[in-house]
């Protein structure tokens, strides 16, 4: 019996969902999809440059599963580059939990105000 895929941490999710060629109709576009978790492998790695060891830490995952997220990451943007094809950002298997930009520490979102809850998310450390 195969084991269930832990979920991976996910500390930033982009706006943007969908890059394509210029000039091509979207609806004559093959399309290679690309997971969040997949996307915050590559933002950790290649554009926070984390150690594979340091990210792998972050996602809350072994190494070697990161190396795999990365792996089928960069085989998907390659694919969708050369192939002149659209990439699309969704779906995955990931919990979302934001980091602190001044400490580094877990962000929780505020609590429940008169069965509301704020918009704005707190750090415990920093407040």
């Amino acid at each position: 019996m195969v084991r269930p895929t832990k979920k991976r941490r996910v500390e930033y999710i982009p706006e943007v969902k969908f890059f394509k060629p210029a000039g091509i109709p979207k609806c004559d576009l093959k399309k290679v999809a690309l997971t969040i978790e997949e996307i915050e492998a590559i933002r950790l790695k290649d554009k926070e440059r984390l150690t594979q060891a340091e990210a792998a830490e972050r996602m809350e995952v072994s190494r070697p599963t990161f190396q795999r997220i990365l792996t089928k990451a960069r085989e998907k943007i390659a694919e969708g580059l050369i192939e002149g094809k659209a990439i699309k950002f969704q779906g995955g298997d990931y919990k979302f939990k934001p980091r602190c930009k001044k400490c580094g520490g877990d962000i929780t979102p505020n609590q429940k105000r008169n069965g509301h809850r704020s918009r704005k998310e707190t750090c415990p450390k920093c407040e």
